[in-house]
């Protein structure tokens, strides 16, 4: 869903400690630049009693603390913070490429995709691994990135009802966006495939190989190639 950018950021209170900026509409790359951007110029600036910025696809939460500023002074640091945007540049985006063994056992909603698209298997294989995917963000569990760029011809609702237990490395379709479950977790989203890689590991510097603005491409491999790095633990 494309979306636009607001002429002004949008405000709303987000509990006792904590501020959520709306940038724009839907899911839009100049939408979430702008998020990205000033969420790294917060970052930087580090106004007082600013504690955490949180990115999502259209906006950020500010975590902070009550007792030393408040909702005023933040809006009116972020607003004046917006004439700084020009000074800031962004990590240039890496690009991660995530083996992926589709359907069978790593993949058991793939004949529904299939099914609900009106498309042959292997179709659905070639669409879902052709694009390059942005990654607006990141949460849910630790490492689960919410990728933009599937392919409309994919688009598929949801399980009614989520799994108890999806397996770490599930990759799964929502409506028009796809992701990876970094950990053995409940899940709602239609699982079409499954990685060998171990995407969060808490003992690993940085723990995710990703960030948010990288791009994801997924790469069709073999149940025995899938088999094969398994065995030999890739990282």
């Amino acid at each position: 869903m494309a979306g636009a950018l607001y002429p002004e950021p949008r405000f709303r209170v987000n509990g006792d400690r904590a501020l959520l900026v709306e940038y724009g509409e839907g899911i839009d790359p100049a939408v979430n630049e702008r998020v990205r951007t000033m969420a790294e110029l917060l970052r930087i600036l580090r106004p007082l009693g600013l504690q955490d910025v949180v990115p999502a696809y259209r906006s950020f939460c500010i975590i902070y603390d009550p007792g030393v500023t408040g909702i005023a002074e933040l809006k009116r640091q972020i607003l004046q913070a917006q004439q700084q945007l020009a000074n800031v540049s962004l990590p240039s985006p890496r690009l991660i490429e995530i083996p992926v063994a589709y359907g069978g056992e790593w993949g058991p909603d793939l004949a529904f995709v299939a099914h609900f698209t009106g498309l042959p298997l292997d179709q659905v294989i070639r669409l879902h691994s052709r694009p390059l995917y942005h990654i607006y963000a990141i949460g849910f569990a630790p490492g689960f990135c919410y990728l933009g760029g599937l392919d409309p011809a994919l688009q598929t609702p949801r399980l009614k009802t989520p799994r108890i237990r999806v397996p770490a490395g599930s990759v799964g379709i929502a409506e028009s966006q796809t992701g990876v479950y970094p950990l053995a977790s409940p899940g709602g989203w239609r699982i079409i495939g499954r990685t060998p890689l171990t995407l969060f590991n808490p003992a690993r510097t940085p723990p995710i190989p990703y960030s948010v603005g990288d791009g994801i491409r997924f790469v069709p491999i073999s149940e025995d190639e899938f088999q094969g790095m398994s065995a030999e633990g890739v990282p």
